[in-house]
């Protein structure tokens, strides 16, 4: 069995306040026995408009929001994940995931699908991540792979860390709520769970930049523990039989006669 958390809360553009409330957070959770955690996108610095303040507030892998929570996970001896606006070139950044294990940056995800939709447009500041093979991590037997919001909407995203062995997905999300943005949400972490047979642990901004509606995910979709529209922490166990299970009674994954290749260009 593994015990996980997941962290909601509304970052603002205080770091400083952000990184105090996922320590906060995140030594809460370890308390409670979670050995992986997973914090929203954008979990350092977040302001309701894309603007220059996320590039100049922006930081590299070895800046000091990553040592410090660094720094947590080693104190605590577990692995979190967690978004930051990472310093790119030319006055933009990456939308980075840093997966942090045991005190050290364990694997990195950059955002490959930018949120140029419903009104905002992500890539006037943002670089979309290179197309390269997922780095996974092994959390207490369980593959651990990271995926990033908007990147929701592309199943192929998922997909692509199942085939390189996943079996939970960490979605640190900043969902901008709108119309039915609630509704597909719930039904889309729903859908990458089933369709995927995999466990997902999706952490969402609480209001008012994200939707809320965090939930850890079964394979089958249903919901183990989940969060409405409040700042807390949700806790649920994952158990490799039930993995092994589902796996069994529902093999999607070794029916499909389709395989995920990237696009070129």
């Amino acid at each position: 069995m593994l015990k996980v958390a997941i962290a909601q809360f509304t970052p603002s553009e205080d770091k400083n306040a952000n990184l105090d409330s996922m320590e906060s957070m995140i030594r809460r959770a370890a308390a409670g026995g979670a050995r992986l955690i997973v914090l929203p996108e954008y979990a350092v610095f977040t302001v309701p408009a894309m603007d220059n303040r996320f590039v100049n507030s922006s930081e590299s892998l070895n800046g000091p929001a990553v040592s410090r929570l660094q720094q947590v996970s080693r104190d605590l001896n577990i692995t979190l994940v967690a978004g930051i606006n990472e310093t790119a070139v030319n006055g933009r950044i990456y939308n980075t995931l840093v997966g942090i294990q045991d005190g050290d940056v364990a694997a990195v995800y950059r955002k490959t699908h930018l949120y140029d939709a419903f009104g905002f447009k992500e890539s006037d500041l943002v670089l979309a991540g290179e197309l390269k093979e997922p780095q996974l991590m092994n959390v207490d037997g369980f593959t651990v792979g990271m995926q990033t919001c908007y990147d929701l909407r592309f199943p192929e995203v998922t997909r692509t860390l199942v085939d390189a062995g996943a079996d939970v997905v960490a979605l640190p999300a900043e969902w901008v709520p709108g119309p039915l943005k609630e509704f597909h949400w719930n039904t889309l972490i729903r859908a990458r769970a089933i369709e995927n047979t995999v466990y997902v642990l999706a952490a969402d901004q609480s209001a008012p930049t994200g939707a809320g509606n965090s939930a850890i995910l079964d394979p089958m979709g249903n919901t183990l523990a989940g969060l409405g529209e409040s700042e807390d922490i949700a806790l649920a166990e994952l158990d490799p039989q039930r993995l092994q299970h589902v796996r069994k009674i529902n093999p999607a994954l070794s029916l499909r006669r389709y395989r995920v290749a990237p696009m070129n260009g």
